[in-house]
């Protein structure tokens, strides 16, 4: 049995067995979590049987099968979904505990800093190198698909910025619509050919 804390909550470990279940209960976990899918390995107990122990011992089990190496948006959200509802402290497993550590990493994003996830994790014994954009994301799947699309776009609110776009609204009065509030303000056309917005320090959507 290879126990591996990540928070005082929650803990992740490889295959457990359910003679070790006993064990698991004296450490003080109250809940059980497999992402292990029945079948993946020919020596691997299946989740009924790890299942039974675990209730029988008074602590619940829940069952969230993930593949190895295909973890989804939507398989993150469901165990972040689990672990708000589960009594703690909680141990998940599967073959490594692999992928019980990138779903807590995946669901946490929004909760821990980056380069405080990464530690836990290697703490742990693992490393989420694989997955720091989705981390980076807030636990989502990067698009390459572009939200918006503009011909110019002006960042800062000084003096340059605003002259700029005061220049561009003399010059194209037809094609741009006026200035209304200080900044941060936005000129676009209808068309949406053309956006341009003042403000200061980060681009604002």
């Amino acid at each position: 049995m290879d126990i591996r804390k990540v928070t005082p909550m929650f803990s992740v470990a490889p295959q457990i067995e359910a003679s070790e279940l006993e064990a698991i209960k004296q450490m003080g976990f109250k809940s059980i979590v497999c992402n292990r899918p029945d079948g993946e390995g020919a020596d691997q107990p299946v989740f009924d049987e790890i299942r039974v122990e675990a209730e029988r011992l008074g602590m619940s089990c829940d069952y969230l099968p993930v593949t190895s190496g295909k973890i989804t948006d939507e398989n993150a959200e469901q165990f972040g979904e689990l672990m708000e509802s589960l009594a703690h402290p909680t141990l998940a497993y599967c073959r490594t505990g692999t992928r019980c550590i990138t779903l807590w990493a995946l669901s946490n994003a929004g909760n821990y800093k980056p380069e405080e996830i990464l530690t836990r994790a290697k703490d742990a014994g693992y490393d989420l190198n694989g997955v720091i954009k989705r981390i980076l994301n807030g636990g989502k799947t990067p698009s390459d698909q572009v939200d918006f699309s503009h011909e110019v776009v002006i960042i800062g609110a000084g003096a340059a910025g605003i002259a700029v776009a005061s220049s561009l609204q003399s010059r194209a009065p037809n094609l741009i619509s006026p200035l209304s509030t200080p900044p941060p303000f936005t000129i676009t056309n209808q068309a949406g050919r053309l956006w341009v917005q003042v403000f200061s320090n980060r681009i604002k959507r």
